[in-house]
């Protein structure tokens, strides 16, 4: 055995002494211990199974990968704090849930990720339209379209039977329907009102009508246009003749209860209520039943959320970042986590839409179709700053109530075009909630 002598052993033990106290002093171990962290911050999903399938499939490619994985949600009216903090600070999490704008609006602490984007589309089919239209910017693809959430039609079957009337396939058949649903005790239901869906409907109703709300160029008002009063003077009759005035006070939660109740008879909405009903085991399930979002002179069009994913350019974990998401957009993994949403999650990628769960129960048998003409909100402009604060302050739907409360059209329609025009130039206050 080789001995040591008292100098050598004083001075391998001064240099370990030295090392450990600079761990210590900067708060981590040495590199060779540590284990690469990955972080995502979500939001909490609105069928809770969903996060706790992402979770476990983080779970799963932490083994495999040998690092850990954590999934981060809060509530998603938080997440725009989030992003803005997170960017300003160049911290944060390594993978951000974002929608929106925000592509555009952090497109400089965004990382390009246009080379995942060519690996995936060639791989499952091609993304949708939607999906550059809603993640591709000047600077390049600053977003990964993660999934949409389908904005159909969802009705009573019961009361429609029994009212004699099919489900319409326009918006103008809606009112001619609606009347004599009302007339039986059983009204449909739109909000006009401060909420996300009475935002959705709007842009869907207007582009179908040939409206919109900015041209193409993001930077000119087109809100004032004979489309927009065409949409307003439907909006009138509708809620006189069709709906009640309980829809504007509605929230994001009310046309399901309201369908739920048995009293509704048709609202515009995501399958939730429908998944609600399902996992209470309410007998009403059995009488709702979905069908296409209607369309109009202009075509049919929708403005369903979007979700998108970010990988912030200033994230040490990159790559690790983009072989998770390559592990969770997997066939396999993505079909689980569409099945833990009971099929809420639409993929963005058109093979990945092929599923049986929505073959095997014909009443989802129609929405990966509603793909086809989806949009983000302000097309044919891309997202920006301004469609935001339109959104947020619910300009739309305010204008809609001003003018089903009396107001006169072109003077709603005028009141709307000034708070564009102000949108557009930075100028808007933020009143509602992002």
């Amino acid at each position: 055995m080789k001995t040591t002598s008292r100098r050598e052993f004083l001075r391998v033990a001064s240099g370990a002494t030295t090392g450990m106290a600079s761990w210590l002093a900067l708060g981590r171990a040495p590199a060779f211990a540590q284990k690469r962290e990955l972080t995502m911050l979500s939001w909490n999903h609105f069928v809770p199974a969903a996060d706790e399938e992402l979770r476990r499939q983080a779970q799963e490619f932490s083994k495999q990968a040998g690092a850990t994985v954590r999934v981060d949600t809060i509530a998603h009216l938080q997440l725009p704090a989030k992003w803005a903090a997170e960017a300003q600070s160049r911290s944060g999490h390594d993978i951000v849930h974002i929608g929106g704008a925000a592509p555009w609006l952090y497109e400089k602490s965004l990382l390009d990720v246009s080379g995942f984007i060519d690996e995936m589309g060639k791989k499952y089919g091609g993304w949708y339209p939607f999906s550059k239209e809603s993640a591709y910017t000047d600077a390049g693809w600053r977003g990964i379209p993660w999934f949409w959430i389908s904005f159909p039609a969802t009705y009573n079957e019961t009361h429609f039977k029994k009212a004699g009337v099919q489900t319409p396939k326009t918006w103008d058949e809606l009112l001619k329907v609606g009347r004599v649903l009302k007339k039986q005790g059983n009204p449909v239901g739109i909000p006009i009102s401060h909420c996300a869906d009475a935002n959705t409907t709007f842009w869907s109703v207007l582009w179908s009508y040939g409206g919109k709300v900015v041209e193409a160029d993001g930077k000119t008002s087109a809100i004032n246009s004979d489309k927009t009063t065409q949409v307003i003077e439907w909006y009138k009759e509708l809620y006189k003749d069709a709906m009640e005035p309980e829809v504007l006070s509605w929230d994001d939660a009310s046309n399901n209860r309201f369908i739920l109740s048995g009293k509704g008879s048709w609202i515009h909405n995501p399958i939730s209520p429908y998944n609600a009903a399902l996992a209470k085991k309410m007998p009403i399930a059995d009488e709702i039943n979905h069908h296409t979002s209607p369309g109009g002179p202009g075509g049919t069009h929708s403005a369903p959320p979007i979700q998108t994913l970010g990988i912030w350019n200033f994230s040490k974990n990159a790559e690790l970042a983009k072989d998770f998401l390559r592990f969770h957009f997997k066939k396999e993994n993505f079909d689980k986590w569409i099945v833990a949403s009971n099929a809420f999650n639409h993929p963005p990628l058109r093979d990945l839409a092929d599923h049986p769960i929505w073959s095997r129960n014909p009443k989802f048998a129609m929405l990966p179709g509603e793909a086809e003409f989806a949009h983000p909100r302000g097309w044919p402009a891309k997202p920006n700053a301004a469609v935001s604060l339109i959104d947020v302050n619910y300009i739309l739907p305010d204008m809609v109530a001003k003018a089903v409360g009396g107001m006169p059209t072109k003077r709603a329609i005028a009141w709307a075009e000034e708070q564009v025009k102000l949108a557009i130039q930075g100028k808007l206050e933020t009143k509602g909630k992002s």
